[in-house]
């Protein structure tokens, strides 16, 4: 599903979803699948991967799988279980290694 608008989510989606706006799963909400978005909110569940700019887990909402994301917030009793990737910390390894290898070239 390709989406330019806001989703809110309260009943069970499988799939992938990529947006470029503010994605919800509402507290009776289930996602399997993958998640592409600029903002995304959890008060339910998500089982699979998410990428996003910021990603907002609520009181009781639940995420399992991998995270890439540029803010990750965790609210009390908010869970997540998985692995975690700091979405800018990625591209500033790979410049920096790309500016390396150009210096060793030079030398």
């Amino acid at each position: 599903m390709k989406l330019d608008c806001n989703l809110y989510i309260n009943g069970e989606f499988e799939g992938s979803i990529h947006s470029t706006k503010l994605i919800t799963i509402g507290k009776s909400g289930k996602v399997r699948g993958e998640i592409h978005t600029d903002h995304l909110v959890v008060q339910g569940q998500v089982e699979g991967s998410v990428e996003a700019e910021r990603l907002e887990i609520m009181s009781g909402g639940r995420v399992l799988g991998s995270i890439v994301s540029g803010e990750l917030v965790i609210e009390a009793k908010g869970h997540f279980e998985g692995e975690s990737k700091i979405k800018n910390q990625e591209l500033k390894t790979k410049a920096i290694n790309v500016v390396s290898n150009e210096k060793k070239r030079e030398a």
